[in-house]
């Protein structure tokens, strides 16, 4: 059963994120890295920051991570999540991936209970259409 209702909206991958979004749908949680000088980044992007190279390779992020900052919504950003309020957004930093970071929920969690530096660890939700979403709960 996906985390949000089946008409909240899904993501609409685009020319640079849709490798992000394919391996999403294996399951595999992969941030983008320069193939050249090793720089990783996420959100994906078609050119390294650091050396310009437009090389590509895909690393492997371990199943946790830890909270960097999160916040509680409490305003349905859209009308299909207004039974989840309030829910929990999280900026998650993973060990051994410096520099990338990722936006997700965290779930099976009350927001009171929530605190930056807990780890955390991913699970795959499945919102149809053969989309995954990662999510995150306690480790």
């Amino acid at each position: 059963m996906a985390y949000f209702p089946d008409d909240m909206p899904k993501p609409d991958p685009n020319w640079d994120d849709r490798a992000f979004w394919a391996h999403c749908a294996q399951r595999e949680l992969k941030f983008q890295a320069c193939a050249k000088c090793g720089t990783l980044r996420h959100p994906p992007t078609p050119v390294c920051p650091q050396c310009h190279s437009t090389g590509i390779v895909w690393v492997d992020a371990p199943a946790v991570a830890s909270v960097f900052t999160y916040t509680v919504v409490h305003h349905a950003s859209h009308a299909a999540v207004t039974p989840r309020l309030p829910y929990v957004v999280a900026v998650l930093d993973f060990s051994g991936l410096p520099g990338v970071r990722l936006v997700s929920n965290l779930t099976e969690i009350a927001p009171s209970q929530v605190r930056i530096g807990m780890s955390v660890r991913i699970w795959w939700d499945d919102i149809g259409e053969g989309m995954q979403v990662p999510r995150f709960s306690p480790a």
